[in-house]
């Protein structure tokens, strides 16, 4: 065992500089989904695409057997003794860059012992952690004269952020794994995902003409909480004054084609991930409660800020009436994320997104039936579009315990299973986790770096040292090298 940690210590410290390289080669594609471009070979668009094709390219380097899976997914593999394999699953793909960067979002910025840009986190540079740990098993293997005992893969997605249209594709193409892990999320251990639900709230149809929030927009990605929000008002300049200051920027916008004065408002809050609420402060929510509270609204635009009032009063769901809890899980979360306008014939419609993360003791078509009570209520309609149900992997399974054993050894500290909201590419596997890169217990993250899907998302070089160590470890002993 002392052996095995001496070496993968040792390799850590070789190929750091390479690794950083490979990040910062990642980061720098805008790899979000734009299927207006889409392609053969690129079913995601261009970004994905290219990200693919670098990251195969740091596998090739690195020794591994890859090949493009038609642009949905690639495939990095160190053969082994038989064709079943063992699976590591990240994604190349990212939410949009957003706004409210202090630093460069497509290059890896290095500052004070952090690495900064859009993906470092979520998944770019675990992804890469993933190709440089196999590239270690198939170096140990050749060093000791020994095949691995299952072949390892690598699998690299193009849309795990967007809808994991890139695993169906998998699954239908390539057998399910013995064992697979995602270095997508934290460790010790997650052996279980909350049941995701995004649901929509829409608004009473109001006629363009007599409405007082022309436009109303924030947010890029369907699980990611806004920090920038927008709103074009039928309003004076004397009307906003009270609400405007530091949250809040007001300017005069001209007027509408019925003579009528605009302004546009735009908020300013804390983005984060859907999963985590109680992290970030969404500026959809500053925004209403400014239109609600200087009466910037009709009545029926008033029953619509006042139901988004109850969406943003926390990240619990009780104000909706949709709160759970459950012994094995964390309890529901709901939070509020893209709000959008739609206008149709003269018609205008306020459409906001709540991203729900629930328990298994209750069940999707449950929080349809309570969210519908509580629009209705407002004069609103609800409807959920996407659905996904729990799912939990026996944390007490030889394979966990040996991911579990890997981390303790690495770090020094206890290891134990838990349960998230988050929702990762674990959940389409029969036998899977999620399995760092970090670990938030022992990490007091400055203020200066932002989260997953944030601005500034930043992660420590410590942090993904670390995880690369617990990598290398954990796949040579689960491949008996």
């Amino acid at each position: 065992m002392e052996e095995l940690l001496a070496d993968a210590h040792a390799f850590v410290q070789e190929v750091w500089d390479d690794v950083e390289r490979d990040i910062d080669a990642l980061v720098q594609v805008e790899s979000v989904e734009d299927v207006t471009r889409a392609a053969e070979g690129a079913p995601f668009g261009p970004g994905p695409r290219e990200a693919l094709e670098r990251t195969l390219a740091v596998g090739a380097r690195l020794g591994l057997a890859c090949a493009n899976c038609d642009g949905y997914v690639g495939v990095a593999d160190v053969p082994g003794a038989d064709d079943q394999y063992i699976a590591t699953i990240a994604h190349a793909d990212i939410v949009p860059v957003g706004a409210g960067w202090n630093f460069d979002p497509l290059r890896v910025t290095s500052q004070d012992g952090y690495l900064i840009g859009r993906g470092v986190l979520d998944d770019k540079g675990p992804l890469v952690l993933s190709l440089y740990a196999a590239s270690f098993v198939a170096s140990r293997a050749r060093r000791k004269g020994v095949t691995p005992c299952h072949t390892l893969r690598c699998i690299v997605g193009t849309n795990e952020e967007t809808g994991m249209a890139d695993v169906d594709y998998y699954l239908e193409h390539f057998p399910q794994p013995l064992f697979c892990f995602t270095p997508d999320a934290e460790f010790p251990a997650i052996c279980g995902e909350k049941g995701r639900v995004f649901a929509e709230v829409l608004s009473a149809p109001a006629n363009v003409a007599e409405a007082r929030i022309v436009r109303l927009e924030g947010g890029e990605a369907s699980n990611a909480i806004t920090g920038i929000a927008s709103a074009l008002v039928v309003a004076t300049a004397e009307e906003v004054a009270p609400i405007a200051g530091d949250a809040i920027r007001a300017e005069e916008s001209g007027s509408d084609e019925w003579g009528r004065p605009l302004v546009r408002l735009v908020a300013t809050g804390k983005g984060g991930h859907a999963a985590m609420p109680e992290d970030a402060h969404s500026a959809v929510g500053v925004l209403c409660e400014a239109l609600l509270s200087a009466g910037i609204c009709t009545e029926d635009e008033r029953a619509f800020l006042e139901l988004e009032g109850r969406v943003f009063a926390n990240s619990s769901g009780s104000e909706l009436g949709i709160d759970a809890t459950d012994p094995l899980f964390k309890p529901l979360t709901c939070a509020g994320t893209m709000v959008r306008t739609q206008v149709e014939d003269g018609s205008r419609v306020l459409v906001q997104g709540l991203d729900i993360r629930y328990p298994p003791s209750i069940a999707a078509d449950e929080l349809e039936k309570r969210l519908e009570r509580v629009a209705s209520a407002h004069c609103c309609n609800a409807y959920v579009r996407e659905s996904s149900v729990p799912f939990l992997t026996d944390p007490d399974s030889p394979e966990v315990r040996t991911l579990l054993g890997a981390y303790s050894d690495v770090t020094g500290r206890k290891a134990k299973a838990f349960t998230i909201g988050g929702g990762t590419y674990a959940r389409h596997f029969n036998r899977a986790v999620a399995f760092g890169p970090v670990d938030l217990a022992y990490e007091a993250i400055p203020s200066w770096i932002g989260p997953e899907h944030g601005p500034d998302e930043g992660v420590s070089r410590e942090s993904l040292q670390l995880a690369l160590e617990v990598y290398a470890v954990a796949l040579a002993r689960l491949l008996g090298v």
